[in-house]
């Protein structure tokens, strides 16, 4: 089980709308002793975000309501917003909006075609 410095468990917030990705994320954290929350969409995830804290948000770009990077930026303009990491989950190859999103302060992003769900678990590893 991984834990914050402050000894509880660590948690991830998992904006995502696509059900069958957000279930395989979800069960793939929580085999790894890491808690989830779940956003179905961009606004669901920036509450979310400020009321919970996670220690990292999965975020997913093309969401409903609000778009990921919208939502990155605005995570941005809070004081414990501007250090959480986030990694953007994408179906782009668009290297315009990955560079948009490094500069927003993502730390990293995985194209949801080209990884399983073991390099997801890795990258997050990485980051907490």
């Amino acid at each position: 089980m991984m834990m914050s410095e402050n000894g509880r468990k660590k948690f991830i917030l998992v904006a995502e709308d696509e059900r069958p990705m957000e279930r395989l994320l979800v069960e793939a954290f929580n085999a790894q002793g890491v808690g989830t929350e779940v956003a179905r969409d961009g606004e669901e995830a920036l509450d979310l975000a400020l009321k919970t804290k996670p220690d990292l948000i999965l975020l997913d770009i093309v969401m409903p309501k609000m778009d990921g990077l919208t939502m990155l930026k605005k995570l941005r303009e809070d004081a414990w917003g501007k250090k959480v990491p986030v990694i953007l989950l994408t179906n782009f190859g668009d290297t315009e909006k990955i560079v948009e999103a490094t500069k927003s302060g993502a730390y990293g992003y995985l194209l949801k075609s080209s990884w399983d769900v073991e390099d997801v678990v890795a990258k997050v590893k990485d980051a907490l």
